[in-house]
C-alpha cells in the first residue's frame, strides 16, 4: 500500500513532467486507434464482406495445367519446339456435358443455378445485322459446308473454357434456361421497349427477343417473323418469331463488326435471345454437332452451341463448400471452380488493403518513436530523483519496491493517456480513415485510366464499361458488414474484351470493439514495461549510503 500512494503523491506533484507524458501516450493511442480501427476493417470485409452476399460460380478447364503438363511430357530437351499436337489433344474434348453440369447443381452447397446456350447465326437477303459495312463477315458468303476460320473465343463465364467451334457468323443466338439467365445475360441488363421475353417450354420454341437496333434496322416488329441462316451452311435457313423488342440499358461501345472488323455477332445490337427449348428444337443446343471443313478441306465434328453454366450461392463459405463437394462428386483435377463475383470483391478491396498495409506501417513507426521517447523521459525521471531513491532505500525500503513505485507511476500516467487517446481516435478514426481511403481509391483509379490509355483497355466490348474504373459509396464496417461489388458480366461467346469496372470500397466504419480496446491495453502495458525497465534498472544500481554521501 506504502507503495501505492507514494507512486500517486508523485504523480501529483510531479505534474508537468506527467503531462507531457500522457500527451506523447495520448498522440500514441490515437494513432494507435486509427491506425488498428483501418487494420480491423480491412480484415472484417476480407472475412465477411461476402457473408450474407449471394454469389454465383462457374466450372471452367484449367488450361494452364494442361498444357504445362502436356509440355513436360512432350519435350525431349530443354528449349525444344513445344509439340503443338500434343498440347491440342490435350485440351480437346474437355468441354462438360449439360447433364455434367446438372450433376454438380444438385450439391448441397448450391441455392440455384441457370445456364446459357449460344451459337451463331448468318444473314439472310430479308434479315441483315445492324453494320457500317456493305459486306458481311458471314460464313454464309462462303461455300456451302466452310466455316470461317476465325473461332469465337468463349467469355470468363463459358463452361469448358475451351475454344468455340462455331463459326462467327453475323448473329449471335443466345438460348436462355431460366428468367435468372435473362437477368444475367451477357450483353448486360436491359428492357423491353415493346412485346414480352418468351417462356422456357416447348410451347414457346421459335419465339426470340430482338434488339430495338436490329429492329429498325430491318424494319421489324413485335410479332414479324425472321429469317436466319446457319453459320456452316448458307442453305439451310431457320424461321424465328419475334415476341418481343428489347433495349440494352448501357449501349455497345464496340463498332459494328467488333475489333479489327471482325464478326458482326460481336455486337450487342446483333444478339438474338430465346429459350434453350427453341435451340433444342433447331438442332443447334450443346447436345448436337455440326460438321465445319477448313481452307485445306479438313472436316470436324463439334458442339453446335457452347454452354454457359452458372452456380448461385447464398454466400462466399457456401462457394467454398461448393469447391469440396464438387471435387468429391468427381470433378477431374483438370478443372477449377471461379466465382467472378468473390475476385471482383477481392478486386475491390486493393485500396483499402493498400491502407491497411500503411496503417500498420505508421502503427510501428509511431510506437518505435514513442518507446523511445518514453524510455529517455523515464530515464531523466530516475536521474533528478535520484537522492529521493537514495532516501527511500536508506529508510529501509527494499529497492524492488522503489523500482516498483517508479512503474505504477508511470503506468499511471500512461493509462490516463492511453484513456485520452483511445477516446480521441475513436472520434476521429472515421473521419480520417475515409479521407485516406478516399486518396488510396484515387490513386488506385488513376493508376488504372492510365493503363486503360495506355494500352487502349478502355475499348471495352459488349457488356463491360469502357472507362476507367468506378468507385462505389459502399461500407466496410468494423462490426461485420461489407459490400459485394458490383457483379461481373457473365461472357458466354460474346467475343468480349475490356478492362471491367470495379466499385472500390470507398468508406469505411471503423468502430471501436472490444478487441481493439484489449489491444490498445497491450500496448500501454508493453509501452510502460519497456520504459519502466530503463528506471529499474538504474534503481537496482544504486547504493544508497554513496547516493548521500555524495549529496553531503
Amino acid at each position: 500500500m506504502f507503495v501505492f500512494k507514494n507512486a500517486w503523491k508523485s504523480v501529483i506533484r510531479n505534474k508537468g513532467r506527467n503531462i507531457l507524458i500522457a500527451i506523447i501516450v495520448a498522440i500514441i493511442a490515437a494513432a494507435a486507434t486509427i491506425g488498428l480501427s483501418i487494420r480491423q476493417s480491412a480484415n472484417t470485409a476480407r472475412e465477411t464482406g461476402l457473408e450474407n452476399t449471394s454469389v454465383t460460380g462457374q466450372i471452367s478447364v484449367d488450361r494452364s495445367k494442361l498444357i504445362n503438363a502436356s509440355s513436360t511430357s512432350s519435350s525431349s530437351s530443354s528449349g525444344s519446339q513445344p509439340d503443338f499436337s500434343a498440347i491440342r489433344e490435350a485440351l480437346s474434348d474437355k468441354e462438360l456435358s449439360l447433364s455434367d453440369y446438372q450433376k454438380y447443381a444438385k450439391l448441397s452447397s448450391v441455392s440455384s443455378s441457370y445456364y446459357t446456350e449460344t451459337t451463331s447465326l448468318a444473314e439472310t437477303d430479308s434479315f441483315q445485322p445492324v453494320s457500317t459495312t456493305s459486306s458481311s463477315s458471314s460464313s454464309s458468303s462462303s461455300s456451302s459446308g466452310s466455316s470461317d476460320s476465325n473461332a469465337q473465343q468463349p467469355g470468363g463465364g463459358m463452361g469448358g473454357g475451351m475454344e468455340s467451334t462455331t463459326s462467327s457468323g453475323d448473329f449471335q443466338l443466345v438460348g436462355f434456361s431460366s428468367d435468372e439467365a435473362v437477368k444475367n445475360a451477357s450483353n448486360g441488363s436491359f428492357t423491353m421497349t415493346s412485346g414480352e421475353v418468351f417462356d422456357y417450354t416447348t410451347s414457346s420454341d421459335k419465339q426470340v427477343i430482338i434488339s430495338k437496333s436490329l429492329a429498325d434496322f430491318n424494319n421489324l416488329k413485335v410479332g414479324s417473323t425472321i429469317t436466319v441462316a446457319s453459320a456452316t451452311d448458307s442453305s439451310k435457313t431457320y424461321s424465328l418469331k419475334v415476341v418481343g423488342i428489347y433495349k440494352n440499358t448501357t449501349e455497345s461501345s464496340t463498332s459494328t463488326g467488333g475489333p479489327g472488323g471482325g464478326s458482326t455477332a460481336n455486337d450487342a445490337a446483333n444478339a438474338i435471345y430465346t429459350s434453350v427449348s427453341t435451340l433444342k428444337a433447331l438442332g443447334l443446343d450443346a447436345s448436337s454437332k455440326v460438321t465445319t471443313t477448313d481452307s485445306s478441306g479438313n472436316s470436324t465434328s463439334s458442339a453446335a452451341a457452347q454452354i454457359s453454366y452458372t452456380y448461385v450461392f447464398n454466400d462466399e463459405s457456401s462457394f467454398k463448400s461448393f469447391k469440396t463437394q464438387a471435387k468429391k462428386a468427381g470433378l477431374s483435377s483438370d478443372y477449377t471452380v471461379s466465382s467472378a463475383d468473390v475476385e471482383e470483391y477481392e478486386s475491390s478491396l486493393i485500396p483499402l488493403n493498400n491502407l491497411s498495409q500503411f496503417a500498420l506501417t505508421l502503427l510501428l513507426i509511431v510506437l518505435g518513436v514513442g518507446a523511445v521517447v518514453l524510455i529517455v523521459l523515464s530515464l531523466f525521471n530516475v536521474r533528478e530523483r535520484k537522492y529521493e531513491v537514495g532516501v527511500l532505500t536508506a529508510m529501509g525500503v527494499k529497492k524492488s519496491k522503489v523500482a516498483a513505485q517508479f512503474a505504477i507511476e508511470l503506468l499511471i500516467v500512461t493509462m490516463i493517456g492511453l484513456g485520452i487517446g483511445a477516446v480521441a481516435g475513436a472520434a476521429t478514426s472515421v473521419p480520417v480513415s475515409n479521407q485516406l481511403l478516399a486518396s488510396q481509391v484515387a490513386q488506385q483509379e488513376s493508376e488504372t485510366s492510365s493503363q486503360q490509355a495506355q494500352f487502349g483497355r478502355g475499348a471495352a466490348g459488349p457488356g463491360t464499361s469502357s472507362g476507367s474504373s468506378s468507385s462505389s459509396s459502399s461500407s466496410s464496417s468494423g462490426t461485420g458488414s461489407g459490400t459485394q461489388a458490383a457483379a461481373p458480366t457473365q461472357g458466354n461467346g460474346g467475343g468480349q474484351f475490356g478492362a471491367q469496372a470495379v466499385d472500390y470500397v470507398s468508406s469505411v466504419n471503423s468502430t471501436v470493439s472490444l478487441s481493439m480496446v484489449g489491444q490498445l491495453i497491450l500496448i500501454g502495458l508493453g509501452l510502460t514495461l519497456l520504459s519502466a525497465l530503463v528506471g529499474v534498472i538504474f534503481v537496482m544500481r544504486y547504493e544508497p549510503l554513496q547516493i548521500l554521501a555524495d549529496r553531503s
